[in-house]
């Protein structure tokens, strides 16, 4: 395929391409995590007005960065994933950083309905999204800790929404920061390892392009222990959430524990769809994690919806479009 066809393409498959462009499957999670921050923060579940706003604002700047992020790397998708929205010709260049704009402004004007705090998060937010794209990103490790950050600010989006003055948070909530970022420095990892051939030829220096699956996996568990312990610890020790934190948390480690040994049988012979199929497991895992820290602060019932529909908005949107955006001929 390449851009000398875009003209070709239905407007059903231009809006398709957006929607393969919206990656739900990924947006979800930040949308969560804020809540999450949000639920600690309150020590109970916030007002509607709070909740949705801290829902849907770290989606649509999510989703603004993930039209960057294709629009920077339309040049390397060109070699090895051609079938892409932007380098099909699908979605033009000047599309997706329109329709990521308007994303992104609209995410910034709903961020003044809450506090100073979360408009200034706003553009340190920016910032991380740029850096990752055009610098990080191809800087392996840098790259990974990058991620780990944007998620951390989309978490701390959801604490400074309730309006507390900074000083006066626990410390118990500065310190779960430390789970996300070394959760989605993991993940951001274990999602590279599917894009080692891509990466080498384009030149990213990536950990598993560096260093090989097999350290890779390693990095990896070494990180899931760091984030998965603190995760249990802290709430333990503080004693801020519910049992059924712990109850979500058991289904959280029974996934790990299933992740790891596919990991370790596929290293054998590995395949980017085995790679592949390990994330979208991995993604499974990290919605059951952020759910877990509201069923430890909402209404059982509360926590339960908000987890089902998250389940089924990213298992589905995984299902119908993630290989079909991974790989040519899903279509």
């Amino acid at each position: 395929m390449n851009v000398e066809t875009k003209e070709k393409f239905s407007l059903k498959d231009k809006l398709f391409a957006h929607l393969e462009s919206w990656r739900l499957y990924t947006v979800v999670w930040c949308g969560l995590v804020s809540l999450a921050g949000s639920c600690i923060a309150y020590g109970s579940f916030p007002p509607l007005r709070i909740s949705l706003l801290v829902l849907f604002i770290p989606m649509m700047g999510w989703t603004a960065a993930l039209y960057l992020s294709d629009f920077l790397d339309r040049k390397l998708d060109l070699i090895q994933k051609p079938h892409r929205p932007i380098p099909s010709g699908r979605i033009k260049p000047y599309e997706a950083i329109t329709i990521g704009a308007i994303f992104a402004i609209t995410g910034f004007i709903l961020s003044f309905l809450l506090t100073i705090n979360n408009v200034i998060l706003v553009f340190v937010v920016a910032g991380l999204v740029y850096s990752y794209t055009k610098i990080s990103k191809s800087r392996g490790l840098a790259g990974n800790v990058n991620r780990g950050i944007a998620t951390v600010a989309a978490y701390l989006f959801g604490v400074f929404s309730i309006g507390t003055q900074l000083q006066s948070l626990p410390m118990y909530i500065w310190i779960l920061a430390f789970v996300f970022l070394f959760h989605d420095t993991n993940s951001n990892l274990v999602g590279a390892i599917r894009d080692m051939e891509g990466d080498k030829k384009g030149g990213y220096i990536t950990i598993p392009v560096k260093y090989g699956i097999k350290k890779s996996v390693i990095i990896s568990f070494t990180l899931t222990i760091i984030w998965l312990s603190i995760a249990l610890y802290i709430p333990f020790y503080y004693k801020f959430l519910k049992i059924e934190f712990y109850f979500m948390m058991i289904l959280d480690l029974l996934i790990l524990i299933s992740l790891y040994i596919y990991l370790i049988r596929a290293i054998r012979k590995y395949t980017r769809q085995k790679a592949l199929r390990f994330h979208e497991f991995f993604v499974i895992e990290r919605i059951t994690l952020a759910s877990a820290f509201i069923f430890g602060i909402a209404d059982v019932y509360i926590a339960a919806i908000i987890f089902i529909c998250a389940i089924i908005v990213t298992s589905f949107s995984q299902y119908l479009l993630r290989r079909r955006y991974e790989f040519m001929g899903k279509k």
